[in-house]
This record gives structure tokens, sequence and C-alpha cells, in this order.
């Protein structure tokens, strides 16, 4: 992205205070709004030349002829670029969120689905977390439990403590000991491998196996062919209601498009991966309104960071609402708990 040339001192003050402003009252920001609300030494004719001047550069526009006027994204991408100062979070906050997700370390799924709920909490808007890719899961546990004359439990815990559980149709009752022992072969050719390397791994074994071991594997093939494929949840989300509490989509066409794009979980993670830039970079980076490049998401932001686990990219944490959101408050909340996510994942997944 080309970036703008630096505005001047005095341009910079108004268009902070406009973003400012405008962030806090969702109202057009009238040059005499500015210079009682900032005090600033300048007339209200001064400030509303600057705002014009800024106007015409394109980093605010006039909502009507004798309204105030608002940011374009142009304006917001200089604001968090060059004009915001983040906004630390408080030490009362951090060990609230640190509680809140520390008595969720049950799995990795309890985990981000408390992290989506406590970004939306904290930010007053949607909350959205990627899970960990389903390649970097690899097995911890099997169990086979039977729960009819015809059918058994498969149960798979993976590293990141999430279990899988499939009831399984199988051709004639196992006697515990014939089931004991295939559990315990599952586990001593499972354990330490993706899930979904499992099946192939047993079958290039078959050539070398003999006997019993060879007819447990015939076994474990069987019941793995007729299980169904688990579906692991990819991205949540929480705090969409808080959305269309927002003056933007009140208007009830914004709101329909609004809650039809919510529903689109690959759009909605393929615009959360798009505005990190590199996963190298811990740091939150923001995509504003039309920057996506995606129909409908013109009057959305997010605000997103990328997590790591045991020192590699594993997923991402975002915050998305209005283009009118708390860029410097929303930076602190993303960045302090994709390092909280961080920490906790790589602690289940050892």
């Amino acid at each position: 992205m080309q970036q703008p040339e630096p505005l001047a001192g005095r341009e910079q003050v108004i268009l902070q205070a406009v973003v400012q402003t405008y962030v806090a009252t969702a109202e057009p920001v009238s040059s005499r709004a500015i210079v009682r609300r900032y005090g600033l030494d300048l007339s209200p004719a001064t400030v509303r030349n600057v705002m014009a001047d800024l106007e015409e550069a394109g980093y605010l526009r006039q909502v009507h002829t004798s309204s105030g006027r608002v940011p374009t994204d142009k304006g917001y991408r200089y604001f968090v670029n060059h004009l915001m100062q983040v906004q630390e979070l408080t030490l009362a906050e951090r060990e609230h969120i640190e509680r809140e997700l520390s008595d969720r370390l049950g799995d990795a799924d309890e985990v981000m689905r408390q992290t989506s709920h406590l970004l939306a909490l904290v930010s007053h808007q949607t909350g959205i977390v990627e899970a960990p890719a389903e390649a970097d899961a690899v097995i911890r546990c099997i169990d086979l439990l039977p729960v009819a004359s015809d059918r058994l439990a498969f149960m798979v815990v993976d590293s990141y403590g999430r279990p899988r559980t499939a009831v399984v149709p199988v051709e004639a009752p196992m006697a515990p000991d014939d089931l004991a022992r295939l559990t315990r072969y599952l586990n001593d050719r499972g354990r330490g491998i993706p899930v979904s390397a499992l099946g192939p791994a047993i079958r290039n074994q078959m050539r070398t196996l003999l006997d019993e071991d060879r007819r447990l594997a015939e076994q474990a093939l069987s019941i793995m062919s007729r299980m169904p494929v688990p579906q692991v949840e990819r991205l949540f989300l929480d705090g969409a209601a808080q959305l269309f509490e927002q003056p933007e989509f009140r208007d009830v066409d914004k709101a329909r498009e609004l809650f039809g794009l919510l529903e689109e979980r690959d759009r909605l993670l393929s615009m959360l991966r798009s505005s990190v830039q590199s996963a190298a970079e811990r740091r939150p980076s923001f995509v504003i309104g039309s920057e996506s490049h995606e129909r409908g998401f013109e009057d959305i932001s997010v605000v997103a960071s990328p997590y790591q686990v045991a020192d590699r990219p594993a997923g991402l944490i975002g915050v998305l609402g209005p283009r009118r959101m708390q860029y410097s408050r929303l930076s602190a909340v993303v960045e302090f708990m994709s390092s909280m996510v961080s920490r906790l994942l790589t602690r289940l997944a050892n």
C-alpha cells in the first residue's frame, strides 16, 4: 500500500481530533466542536479551513453540505500508522483476562471459545479466533469403549487436549481382552503422529506385520474406515449481536448484509488472515473498510494478531467492528490476548 505524504503538524492535530471525536460520538465533527473539546488555540474558522484541506486530500469527507466531517479509510489509516498512541491495559484488566483464560485450560477449544468471548466482552465488538490448524495436532491417546454389541465408541485426544469421538459399527462383538489389545496397538502406532496420518501409517506397516499384529492392524483399519470425518471448529466468534447496537448498522439493509457476512465463516477467516501481513510479526495489524477489497466489508474494520504455539505460527485472533472503533485500545487488547493464547496453548501442547 502506498504511504501518503506526511501531514503538517496542524493537520495532524486536527485529523487526530476528528478521528477521536467521531469514534466517541458517532456524529459528524464540526470545527467548533473540536475547538471546544480540545481547547485548541485556533479559531473555528482556521480549524474549518484545515478540515477543508484534509477533505480535499482524501482524509475526511462531508456527509452533507452543511454537516461536519467524518474520517475516510485513508484518514483512519493515517491515524493508525502515525498518530495513534496505544492505550495500555490496566493491571486489573490484565489480571482479569489471565484469570478467565487460565480457568479454561481443559482443551484448546475451551481456550478459543473463552478468548472470543472475552474479546467481545472487553472490546464491545465481535471477537474472532482461529483454532490451531489440524495439521499441527498430534495424537496423545486413543480409547475404544463398547456402547452396544455392534458398536464401539472411538475417542482420540490430540495434543491440544481436544477429544474427537465417533460411534463406529462393528461386524461382531469384541471380547474385553481383544478390545484392550486393539486399544494398546492403536496407541503404540498412533501416539505422536497427526490424527489424519493414523490410517496411512498402519496401512504402510501392513506388509511388515505378521500374525497377531497383522490381525490387529486389519481390525483397526476396518474400524477407522467406518468412522465419520470429525467436524472440528475452525473459527470461534462471539459478540455478533453487539455490532447491531452500533449506529452504523441500525439501518435494516446494512444489518441484514452484515448478518449474512458473519455467517460466511470462510470469508471471515480469509479476511482475518489477510489482515496480518506476516505471521512472524506479533504486533496487531489493521484492515480498515475498503482495504479488504472484499464486497460487503466496506463498513467494517478488523484488528488482528497472530498467536504461536512453541514458537511456531498457529492461528490468529482479532476483533471485528465498524470502522469507527477504538483502534488504540483494541490494539492493546488483541496484542495481550494473543500472547496469553500463545502461552496457554504451548502449555497444553507440551
